[in-house]
């Protein structure tokens, strides 16, 4: 298989946003054109005058990626030129979660005919590990430090695939770069429905989270089988797919070692009693998907 995003783009050694956007690629094929907004994935993959994509290539604001993206779909559409060209958006998690969330739910509210992918590395990576919406409880970045008067982010992550399936999505996913055939597969699948659909890819960021350049895939794969982060389907409103762990399950304390970023939780009093609070979070998914 073609690989459509082309190596000697500026990306970190193990960078997830390079994998993801490659297996997202692999699933979409080569008749589509991609909308991506500021973030990480834009900046290492186009410095001027270079280019990583072997694809049709927008760069959007970071608050309109999904409207561009509509555009797009809706300007096929009216030169007739649709046919089988997929739109495919790829944005991060502050470009999804929190910048870029009005203009995704109005182009789900209209059902336009595009794939939309976040590439989720739990903060704002290109401008320095601030916090977002999808950062996780206790996790410490620039902007949610832990210290003496905190343990780091103080919120829940927010859940953006439940937010997609209440906006009457056909399909929405949750993926990880730790399974690619998983993810190639779901993306084609995404693609290929009629209407506004949507993947949400787990994506451990070497430099924000703190962990060494060769652990990205075993970071990733810790977070699912953990249940932390469930791998499942939705289509039309039903869960009709879940990636069981059965009795491979792993304390959450085995994956917050590995990085940097809850190095805090093992050495501050009471951090005991927080990794159990993260302990629950992944119990009620297992209980949640039944994995």
């Amino acid at each position: 298989m073609k690989s459509l995003l082309a190596p000697g783009h500026r990306g970190c050694a193990g960078c997830c946003d390079a994998m993801a956007a490659k297996f997202t690629l692999m699933g979409a094929g080569e008749d589509c054109i991609v909308i991506n907004p500021t973030g990480c994935l834009e900046v290492m993959t186009t410095p001027f005058p270079e280019t990583a994509w072997d694809v049709p290539w927008v760069h959007s604001l970071f608050e309109n990626a999904a409207a561009v993206g509509a555009g797009v779909e809706a300007a096929l559409k009216a030169l007739g030129k649709k046919g089988n060209t997929k739109v495919v958006v790829m944005g991060g998690d502050g470009a999804t979660l929190d910048i870029g969330m009005r203009s995704i739910s109005g182009a789900f509210e209209r059902g336009h005919d595009f794939t939309y992918v976040c590439i989720d590395n739990e903060a704002y990576m290109n401008t320095g590990v601030q916090r977002s919406g999808a950062t996780p409880y206790n996790a410490s970045t620039t902007t949610s430090p832990s210290g003496k008067v905190s343990f780091g982010n103080p919120r829940p992550k927010k859940n953006m695939p439940a937010i997609m399936v209440a906006h009457g999505s056909p399909y929405v996913a949750t993926t990880s770069l730790a399974y690619p055939k998983d993810m190639i597969k779901k993306v084609q699948k995404a693609t290929e429905i009629e209407g506004p659909s949507y993947i949400h890819c787990h994506a451990p960021c070497t430099t924000g989270w703190g962990f060494d350049t060769s652990k990205t895939v075993e970071v990733a794969r810790m977070a699912v089988q953990t249940g932390l982060w469930p791998l499942y389907e939705v289509e039309n409103g039903d869960i009709t797919k879940v990636r069981k762990l059965g009795k491979s399950i792993k304390p959450v304390e085995d994956y917050l070692k590995m990085q940097r970023r809850f190095s805090h939780l093992f050495k501050m009093e009471g951090g005991e009693e927080e990794i159990a609070k993260i302990q629950a979070i992944a119990d009620k998914n297992i209980e949640v998907y039944g994995l």
